[in-house]
């Protein structure tokens, strides 16, 4: 992974309008397998673009799911947030942070 200079930011989804979307994945209908396939997409095409240096969740239903990212500004940062599909649909909020990436493994 290549880290640049520019300023990072992570940030965090939170509980939407649904919150047992995050534990129980009987509770995801047709229409928000949509919405995930899309957000998937848009993280992609970021990391593919060098926007997203690191994006996933935790596999035990309780710790976080994250987005880290590089932008010029924390506005750039938080539009890049506010447009992303799980958090523009409802289903899921965000909170920003500034971050700063201290140590990465070379072939991560």
């Amino acid at each position: 992974m290549t880290v640049t200079e520019r300023p990072q930011f992570l940030y965090a989804f939170t509980p939407g309008s649904r919150p047992e979307l995050a534990t129980d994945l009987d509770a995801w209908t047709a229409e928000d397998e949509a919405v995930a396939t899309e957000h998937f997409a848009y993280l992609k095409a970021a990391a593919v673009e060098g926007t997203v240096l690191l994006a996933g969740r935790s596999q035990d239903g309780i710790g976080p799911a994250i987005v880290i990212l590089q932008a010029a500004t924390e506005s750039e940062a938080r539009n890049f947030m506010e447009s992303d599909p799980f958090v523009s649909s409802g289903m899921f909020g965000a909170s920003l942070h500034p971050f700063r990436i201290a140590l990465a493994a070379p072939d991560l």
